[in-house]
C-alpha cells in the first residue's frame, strides 16, 4: 500500500526546519525515556534485591524487544504512511515508560519496559529516512547530526532527570515524569506533512521486489560493514551508558544523583560538540572523497579507544572524568556519518528497511547483549574488569569502517 500525500514544501524549507525541530525533539524524548532507567539502576536493585545479571536484563530486555520489531516497522515504512508509524511508536513507548513507573514487581517493570522497544522501534525506523527527504543531499551529515543531537542531550536528561527526581522521589516518580510528556507531541507528529514515494521507488517496489526487499541489502558490502561498525560501536556505548554510573557509585563513591548528574554533564557536552563536528567534518571531508564520513568515524573510533580504556583503569576520579571526556568526544563523531551512509548507500525503496535491518543487527549484536554480559561479567571479576571489554569493542568498530572504505564509491554509484 502506498501514500499518496501532496507534495512537501522545496526542500531546505521553513516547514522542512520545522519537521528536523520536531523530529528533534521526539528523538529527544526517545533518548530521555531510554536512559531514565540506567540513572536510577541502584535503586531499582536495592528494592527488588537483585543481582547484577537480573538488572542487566532490564536494557538487555528493551533491547531485544526493539531490534526484533525493527524489521516488521521498516518492511511497513517503505509501504505505509511514516509518520502514523512515528506517532504510534511515541505513544507506545511513552505509555510505557509511564506504565514502569506503576511497577510493583521485577516482572512487571521487565515487561514495561520490554514494551518501550516496541515503540521506540517503530520511530527508529522511519524517522532518519523520512527527515532526510526534507533537504538537499549535500546538507544531510549535518541534519542527521542535527537529528542526532538527540543522543547525548537525550542521554544526559535522562541521567540528570533520572538521578535527581530518583534521589528526591524515588525511581517509581522517575519513569512518571519523563514517560507523560511525549504523548503531547503524538497528534502534532500524525499531522506531520510526508513526502510522496518517488516513481522510482514504486517500480523498484512493485516491478522488482528482489532490488526492493531485504535480499538486496545483504548484496550491498559498505551496508554491511558499515552496520557492523555501528554494532561494535553499540556494543561498547551501550555497556557504559548502562554502567557508567553505577561504576562511579561503587567505584569512586558518588551518589546516585551526584554520579548521574557529572556523567550526564559530559555526556551532554561531549555529544553535542562531538555530533556537530563530526557532521561539519563529514561533510566538508565528503565534497572531496566519498570515503569522507568513513574516515572521520574511523578516526573518532581510533583515538576514543586509549581513552576510554584510560577512564576506566585510573583510580582518580578526576582523570577518570577527564578520559571519559575524551572518549565521548571522539565516539560521538561518528553518530551523524555513519547514519548519513546508511542513507547515501541505498535507494528510496528500501530506506525503510535499510534502517531497520540494521537496527536489528547493531542492537543484536551490541546492547541486547552488552549490558547483561557486562552484569556477568562483573558478578564474576567486579565491574572496573567487566568494563575494559568495551574499548576492544570500539577498535573493532573502527576496523569494520576502514574496511568500508573500499566499497563506499560503488554502492555510493549504485544507489544514486
Amino acid at each position: 500500500m502506498h501514500i499518496n500525500a501532496p507534495s512537501p514544501p522545496s526542500k531546505s524549507s521553513p516547514y522542512a526546519r520545522y519537521v528536523l525541530a520536531l523530529l528533534l525533539g521526539v528523538n529527544l524524548l526517545n533518548y530521555i525515556d531510554r536512559q531514565v532507567l540506567y540513572a536510577v539502576f541502584p535503586l531499582i536493585q536495592h528494592d527488588f534485591s537483585l543481582s547484577d545479571t537480573a538488572l542487566g536484563l532490564l536494557g538487555s530486555g528493551f533491547m531485544v524487544t526493539y531490534m526484533v520489531s525493527a524489521p516488521l516497522f521498516g518492511w511497513l515504512g517503505d509501504r505505509w504512511s511514516r509518520t502514523r508509524l512515528a506517532a504510534a511508536g511515541l505513544g507506545i513507548w511513552s505509555v510505557a515508560t509511564a506504565a514502569a513507573g506503576l511497577a510493583p514487581t521485577y516482572p512487571a517493570l521487565l515487561t514495561a519496559r520490554t514494551t518501550v522497544g516496541v515503540g521506540e522501534a517503530s520511530f527508529g525506523t522511519v524517522s532518519p529516512g523520512l527527515l532526510a527527504e526534507f533537504f538537499d543531499r549535500e546538507r544531510r551529515g549535518r541534519i542527521l547530526s542535527y537529528f542526532y543531537l538527540a543522543i547525548p542531550v537525550g542521554s544526559a536528561l535522562g541521567y540528570l532527570l533520572g538521578g535527581v527526581i530518583g534521589q528526591q522521589w524515588g525511581w517509581h516518580a522517575a519513569f512518571m515524569m519523563v514517560g507523560l510528556p511525549g504523548l503531547l507531541l503524538v497528534l502534532p507528529v500524525w499531522l506531520m506533512r510526508e513526502p510522496p514515494r518517488s516513481a522510482d521507488a514504486a517500480l523498484e517496489q512493485n516491478d522488482n521486489p528482489d532490488n526492493g526487499g531485504y535480499r538486496a541489502l545483504f548484496r550491498n558490502r559498505s551496508f554491511i560493514a558499515n552496520t557492523l561498525a555501528m554494532a561494535a560501536m553499540t556494543f561498547a556505548l551501550g555497556g557504559l551508558a548502562q554502567w557508567i554510573p553505577t561504576f562511579l557509585y561503587r567505584e569512586h563513591g558518588l551518589s546516585v544523583s551526584t554520579g548521574n548528574t557529572l556523567f550526564g554533564g559530559l555526556t551532554v557536552v561531549t555529544g553535542i560538540c562531538g555530533t556537530l563536528t563530526g557532521g561539519w567534518l563529514g561533510d566538508r571531508l565528503q565534497r572531496r572523497t566519498p570515503k569522507g564520513y568513513l574516515l572521520v568515524s574511523g578516526w573518532g573510533f581510533l583515538l576514543g579507544t586509549p581513552a576510554a580504556a584510560y577512564a576506566i583503569l585510573t583510580p582518580s576520579l578526576n582523570h577518570c572524568l577527564g578520559g571519559m571526556f575524551l572518549a565521548e568526544f571522539f565516539l560521538f563523531l561518528n553518530t551523524g556519518p555513519l547514519n548519513t551512509v546508511i542513507v547515501n548507500v541505498t535507494r528510496p525503496a528500501v530506506r525503510a528497511m535499510a534502517f531497520a535491518v540494521n537496527i536489528f543487527f547493531i542492537h543484536a549484536l551490541g546492547d541486547a547483549i552488552s549490558p547483561t554480559i557486562l552484569g556477568r561479567l562483573s558478578d564474576i571479576w567486579g565491574l572496573r574488569t567487566a568494563l575494559l571489554s568495551t574499548p576492544v569493542a570500539i577498535l573493532v568498530a573502527a576496523l569494520f569502517a576502514f574496511v568500508c572504505c573500499h566499497s563506499i564509491e560503488g554502492d555510493m554509484a549504485k544507489a544514486e
